[in-house]
């Protein structure tokens, strides 16, 4: 008996290595095949059309369209790294301070507020489910750490400007352009890029067509970090 409980152990415990190896590598697989190829679906815009079906509302077509960076307004890049994470050049997929801060700040009873950066971001989007979960979290860091060692930073900016959720079944910088301004991408000035980062990363509350106080406040601040950090 003591033999069989031994080698139900041995093999539970290399199931589990073999498993962590396979997942290791298909992630990364993944990771690096995006990293070249266009994206015209995540897991969040999956998980919108479950959503849908779920509340009997049937297949609703999302509005998203895969952009190069050339076609796409460099004001939009500079208004996200304003208004989501100014220092995505510097760190490495997780701005420590920030997490930090928001630790203290919900540990002594405050708001409670997040620290994700651009690639944390794409991380949750590209490839995991909304809900929040230790689990989720621990995959959240895995991804972010594998787009932060195979993708450039660029590509970073732009998959995340191509997936981001900008209002109703709206993802993608380019979608966003034609339904709220009626032009393309590439013709997006400073204060409409800055109104669409504005609204990240919770479209919902704050919406682009119907701009509240706080949206706009928002949209001016966005501007002001940006001359501060001279993109304008």
């Amino acid at each position: 008996m003591p033999n069989k409980k031994k080698t139900f152990r041995q093999k539970l415990k290399q199931w589990i290595i073999y498993s962590i190896i396979i997942f290791a590598g298909s992630a990364s697989i993944a990771v690096i095949i995006l990293g070249f190829v266009p994206i015209h679906t995540s897991a969040f815009m999956i998980q919108r059309h479950i959503a849908d079906f779920q509340a009997d509302k049937g297949f609703i077509h999302i509005e998203q369209q895969w952009t190069p960076r050339e076609e796409i307004s460099p004001h939009i890049f500079s208004a996200v790294i304003a208004a989501e994470d100014q220092l995505f050049y510097q760190h490495i997929g997780f701005d420590l301070n920030s997490i930090f801060s928001a630790l203290k700040n919900n540990s002594s009873g405050g708001k409670l507020r997040g620290a994700s950066t651009i690639s944390q971001q794409v991380a949750k989007n590209l490839f995991l489910s909304p809900s929040r979960s230790f689990w989720r979290k621990g995959f959240e860091v895995w991804f972010t750490l594998l787009i932060e060692l195979f993708w450039s930073k660029e590509r970073i900016l732009l998959v995340y400007v191509n997936i981001a959720e900008f209002g109703d079944h709206i993802y993608g910088i380019e979608a966003a352009s034609q339904h709220y301004f009626v032009i393309p991408a590439k013709k997006l000035s400073p204060h409409q890029a800055a109104l669409l980062a504005a609204s990240l990363p919770n479209p919902a509350l704050f919406r682009v067509n119907n701009p509240n106080r706080r949206l706009l406040d928002k949209q001016q601040w966005i501007l002001r970090q940006m001359r501060n950090l001279n993109y304008l």
